[in-house]
């Protein structure tokens, strides 16, 4: 997972073409915000969206009443999980 940056700073700085300025600050007045606001806002829905599509795992009823079955009521282990738990170092 990458690691994200963390300043201690409530700045940051971007440089961007004047045409796209320009778009940002139309559509921010016509939200009537100014442009931190609106950059901060649009930033913060994307960065939430591709937070959820990283983290959440969407599966269909009929999957996710398997994985609870298999939750409440797991298999035996069979052989390669048994060697698979006696290759582990040990820990203690």
């Amino acid at each position: 997972m990458p690691r994200a940056a963390i300043e201690d700073n409530e700045r940051m700085s971007l440089r961007i073409a004047a045409t796209a300025k320009a778009k940002l600050l139309r559509a921010a007045a016509l939200r009537n915000t100014d442009l931190t606001s609106f950059v901060t806002q649009s930033a913060l829905r994307e960065a939430e969206a591709v937070i959820a599509e990283a983290e959440v795992v969407k599966v269909s009823e009929r999957d996710y009443l398997r994985i609870l079955n298999l939750l409440e009521n797991p298999p035996k282990p069979n052989a390669k999980l048994r060697a698979a738990i006696a290759a582990l170092p040990d820990t203690l």
